[in-house]
């Protein structure tokens, strides 16, 4: 199994899924870690320009993150982790957690401030989602 973690220093989980400039990912088998790797991550930095993108786009009607330009960033950011099965945040809008469903990669909201106490929680069966703290 391959879990996802966004970072902005490669230690600790980042609070916000669409600034961090990174993902580690963790390779799991039998309940050990046997692969780590960092892999770059699109982000704010790199939609800043383009013609559609406001940090707060809502579709009418609909939260944050659910506008069709922002589900297209969604679909780019994933692309990166497709091969991963979960993805572990500290804060995400509800449009990048359902695009990340809908791209059969399980998303989790944690309080879990580092990457390494978050994987021993994932190992140890107690790593708990709080899509509750979705923005």
């Amino acid at each position: 199994m391959k879990i996802a973690l966004v970072s902005d220093d490669g230690i600790t989980i980042s609070q916000h899924f669409g600034r961090a400039p990174f993902y580690v990912v963790v390779t799991i088998e039998n309940g050990q870690i046997v692969g780590r790797e960092v892999r770059d991550k699109l982000g704010h930095a790199q939609f800043a320009g383009q013609h559609g993108h406001e940090e707060h786009s809502h579709a009418a009607g609909q939260g944050h993150g659910f506008d069709r330009a922002s589900q297209d960033r969604h679909s780019r950011m994933a692309a990166a982790i497709a091969d991963c099965q979960m993805l572990v945040a500290r804060g995400m809008g509800a449009g990048a957690y359902e695009s990340m469903r809908q791209a059969g990669i399980r998303p989790i909201i944690t309080d879990i401030p580092t990457i390494d106490e978050a994987v021993r929680a994932f190992i140890e069966g107690r790593l708990t989602d709080h899509p509750e703290w979705l923005h």
